[in-house]
C-alpha cells in the first residue's frame, strides 16, 4: 500500500476513459497525489492514469492496453529522474486477471517499480 511519495515518485493507478476517478487506487490518486478529474491517461501531479475501463466502465481491449502500456514505458523513458510506482493496475474494479496484467508489464523500464509479487527474475 503507498500512502506517500517522494519528489521524484509517481503513483501510477487504474483508471478509465471518462477521468472518473471515483474508487480504489484513482481515488486515492485523485485525493493525494494530483489526479485530476477528467484526465483519462498520463500524468497529472505526482499520479499517472492508466486505463483499464472505458468511458462506460467496460474492460478495454487488449490493443487499449497495449497502446496504454507503449504510452506509460515512453513516460517513464522521457522522465528518467522518476519513479513510476506502479501499482495493480487492472486487477480491481476493471476485474482483469492479475497474471495478464502482470504479464502486460514484462520488460519494464527500470524506472517502473512493479509490485514486489509482480517482479520476476527476467526483469
Amino acid at each position: 500500500m503507498i500512502t506517500s511519495l517522494t519528489d521524484n515518485q509517481i503513483f501510477v493507478f487504474g483508471s478509465n476513459l471518462a477521468g472518473n476517478h471515483a474508487g480504489g487506487a484513482a481515488r486515492q490518486a485523485l485525493e493525494q497525489f494530483g489526479a485530476e478529474m477528467g484526465v483519462a491517461e498520463g500524468v497529472t501531479g505526482q499520479s499517472y492514469a492508466f486505463p483499464t475501463l472505458d468511458e462506460n466502465f467496460n474492460k478495454v481491449s487488449n490493443t487499449r492496453l497495449h497502446y496504454s502500456r507503449l504510452k506509460l514505458y515512453e513516460a517513464a523513458n522521457t522522465m528518467p529522474d522518476k519513479e513510476f510506482l506502479l501499482t495493480k493496475v487492472g486487477c480491481g474494479i476493471a476485474g482483469f486477471p492479475e497474471d495478464k496484467m502482470k504479464r502486460l508489464f514484462t520488460n519494464a523500464p527500470k524506472n517502473i517499480i512493479k509490485p514486489e509479487d509482480w517482479v520476476d527474475a527476467r526483469a
